[in-house]
């Protein structure tokens, strides 16, 4: 008798269930439907250029010169594209000077002055020990303070200033839409390649301790 409880219990209790299933499954129907007026999208998301294996970043959406959507920590999505693209190009025109300046240094291209006859890489040295390290911080902190201004309202949208952009286009290069937009994308990819110049010039210079061309 008990056994045939305990089944009857729980025959019931699956029929229950059961009963309690059906009514739910409109709901639960409702619950993954998109709402009216709206239609769930399927479509892929754009590959970035660079990395066809990477979802292009929202940011890079190919409106600023050499944007290929190489992103892959994902930066853009943290950090203004406009601030990162302003520093990317000031690093860029430092080295395409610094490697310049470290290589003619190293062929004997120096001020008169026993202080200026040391190599490339003793140079930080000996300007920390004749104050010329301390007069280039002064005129470098000048530069930015005067720079900030045009910076800060490229950011709060103050103007419409392009990142880099300090109107110094005395000879007309870019005189024409079409020639701003070349010599922009020159620019970039220039600055690109001077950041990895003066990183592997100075290390090479470091390691065999020779002049150029450092081997």
């Amino acid at each position: 008798h008990k056994r045939l409880i305990l089944i009857t219990v729980h025959e019931g209790g699956i029929k229950m269930f059961s009963k309690l299933a059906l009514v739910m499954l409109p709901c639960l129907a409702v619950g993954f439907q998109a709402p009216a007026g709206q239609k769930l999208s399927v479509a892929a998301s754009a590959k970035s250029t660079s990395l066809p294996f990477m979802e292009a970043p929202e940011a890079l959406d190919g409106s600023m010169a050499g944007d290929v959507g190489f992103d892959p920590l994902g930066l853009s999505s943290i950090i203004d594209i406009k601030w990162m693209r302003e520093a990317e190009l000031k690093h860029g025109r430092i080295c395409q000077l610094a490697w310049l300046g470290f290589v003619f240094t190293d062929l004997g291209f120096t001020l008169p002055g026993d202080m200026h006859k040391v190599s490339s890489v003793a140079a930080h040295d000996a300007a920390i020990q004749y104050g010329a390290m301390q007069q280039l911080l002064l005129f470098i902190s000048l530069a930015e303070i005067i720079s900030s201004v045009a910076v800060s309202q490229m950011m709060t949208g103050e103007s419409d200033r392009k990142p880099g952009d300090f109107s110094l286009d005395f000879f007309k290069f870019s005189s024409t839409p079409e020639k701003a937009a070349e010599y922009e994308l020159k620019e970039i990819v220039h600055c690109r390649a001077a950041m990895l110049a003066f990183s592997g010039v100075v290390t090479q210079a470091v390691l065999t301790g020779k002049g150029f061309p450092y081997f």
